[in-house]
């Protein structure tokens, strides 16, 4: 289902449909970015897309896009996550112990919170909210868009061609 919806997106704009919908999912729009990035993935190993290009605007897309989560996180602040939160389910309670999570491993929160539905959309608003650093949070946000990228990304292209 998923890969039928993203077929119009990617016959229209190719691998820069993966740049928008991992730029959107990672500041907590609801599009389908782990599942498209898997479809992506899979399209290109039946030679429907380019691999490379792929990759590389999903990863574009998504450090991007935790960079405008923070940026909305860090100008914005805590009272306007808990003002528009519920829009990216981000309850008052769930805000909390996220934030409680990024204080205590902050740089490992962030690296991989992209491997944890919700946490991946939210990670660069709370972090932004939450007073990290934008130095630490940038090298944790794109070890973590590089990992993410290659295992959703590649890691099923390779396992068509193993198995």
């Amino acid at each position: 289902m998923v890969e039928e919806y993203l077929q119009h997106w990617i016959s229209q704009y190719g691998p820069f449909a993966y740049f928008f919908i991992l730029y959107f999912e990672s500041f907590g729009a609801p599009v389908p970015g782990e599942s498209g990035l898997i479809a992506g993935s899979l399209l290109a190993a039946a030679g429907k897309l380019d691999l490379l290009p792929m990759l590389l605007c999903a990863f574009t897309g998504s450090v991007l896009g935790d960079c405008t989560g923070y940026a909305i996180g860090h100008f914005g602040g805590e009272k306007l996550l808990l003002r528009y939160g519920h829009y990216v389910k981000l309850t008052p309670q769930r805000l909390e112990k996220f934030q409680n999570m990024l204080d205590k491993r902050g740089f490992f929160f962030v690296a991989t919170a992209r491997f944890i539905v919700v946490l991946r959309q939210l990670n660069g608003l709370i972090a932004g909210s939450g007073g990290m650093a934008f130095p630490k949070f940038l090298v944790a946000n794109i070890i973590g868009a590089a990992a993410w990228t290659l295992v959703w990304g590649g890691g099923p292209y390779l396992v068509k061609f193993l198995f």
